[in-house]
């Protein structure tokens, strides 16, 4: 039995261009690859583990705090706030 989608369609479409064509095929096979969701933050820099790491966003938010986005750091001890273990973990990963 077939699946069909909510527009009637049979195939997903993999590209995002509004229609189902052969590039949407070969996305769904595999041979083109998918496209990546970009990721906000513009000037993050990325950790190994593949996320921007403590440092980088501690400077994006402070970057956007400064530019008027209205939000603010959180104190130390609070919940999300990083801890010391975080601290002491980025530190360790940037000497690697």
């Amino acid at each position: 039995m077939r699946k069909y989608y909510k527009d009637g369609s049979s195939f997903p479409d993999l590209n995002k261009d509004g229609k189902i064509t052969k590039a949407d095929i070969l996305m769904g096979r595999g041979v083109i690859p998918k496209k990546k969701k970009k990721m906000m933050g513009g000037g993050r820099v990325k950790r190994a583990g593949g996320g921007p790491g403590l440092y980088a966003n501690i400077a994006a938010k402070k970057k956007r705090i400064a530019s008027g986005s209205g939000e603010k750091m959180r104190k130390p001890g609070s919940k999300g706030a990083p801890t010391a273990a975080n601290f002491a973990r980025a530190k360790q990963t940037a000497r690697s």
